[in-house]
């Protein structure tokens, strides 16, 4: 049961979608529920195959992959696509560790970040509408929950770079055992997705080491600019890792451009 709570309070944290009220609320439940935060990924997935299922039977692949992100963003209340443009316009424009979290601290957003962000969704949107229908609904439940894997090693693996901040009571310190039942929660859709033949092994591989080099990439980029990460930190490896996992799902089809 307490486990149970664990991952709702992980839900109601990271999504807008409601939880039961039986669950009830401890701040101490906040430092350990980031090891569901790869489950919460699971059922984000659910919401965003399911719109893009239904709307593939009415509408040409592209529409259905724009109503099937703006489902997930509003599922999350677009809390990882502002961590990433965050990010952005904080390591872009800033020059000092201070000078950086002072740029992610403020709420509007630069031009790093909107040129960020907007490629970002243009690459995550062509690369899935790019896909076959059925594996477009297989990349989505093995991206989200992959990618807050990724992001949920900076938690287990690094310090938070703030005194405070809005994410700081799921980045307390994490011990093996929890990275452990999140690995389990990422690992499980994947080996199914696999087993079942929707995706080739190979390609679930390559989208397994893409969002591990992208959370090892930006970790030490956060590491040398302000000393850890931050909540917004986390959101831009989710985001980016997401990303790179599409594209290798995609290169898995081998339709490259000059093979066209």
């Amino acid at each position: 049961m307490h486990q149970l709570r664990l991952f709702f309070i992980a839900l109601q944290f990271f999504t807008r979608l409601p939880i039961p009220r039986w669950v009830g609320f401890e701040p101490s439940w906040l430092h350990h529920a980031s090891r569901y935060f790869p489950l919460v990924g699971l059922v984000v997935a659910a919401i965003a195959a399911a719109v893009y299922a239904a709307a593939a039977w009415v509408f040409p692949a592209p529409v259905a992959v724009l109503l099937a992100t703006a489902a997930g963003i509003y599922a999350t209340g677009a809390f990882h696509e502002d961590g990433f443009a965050d990010m952005c316009d904080g390591f872009g424009g800033g020059m000092t560790p201070e000078r950086v979290l002072e740029i992610m601290k403020d709420s509007r957003i630069g031009a790093y970040g909107a040129i960020g962000t907007i490629c970002l969704l243009a690459v995550k949107c062509t690369a899935l509408a790019m896909l076959p229908p059925a594996v477009a609904v297989a990349a989505l439940f093995l991206a989200h929950p992959l990618s807050r894997l990724a992001a949920t090693s900076l938690i287990w693996r690094m310090e938070y770079a703030r005194a405070e901040g809005k994410a700081k009571p799921m980045a307390q310190e994490m011990s093996g055992a929890e990275f452990s039942i999140a690995c389990a929660c990422a690992a499980l859709p994947a080996a199914l997705i696999g087993w079942m033949g929707w995706l080739p092994w190979l390609s679930i591989g390559a989208a397994t080491l893409a969002a591990l080099a992208a959370a090892v990439w930006l970790g030490r980029k956060f590491k040398r600019r302000i000393g850890g990460y931050t909540g917004d930190c986390l959101g831009a490896v989710q985001q980016l890792a997401e990303v790179l996992i599409y594209l290798c799902v995609l290169a898995g089809l081998g339709h490259g451009g000059w093979q066209a």
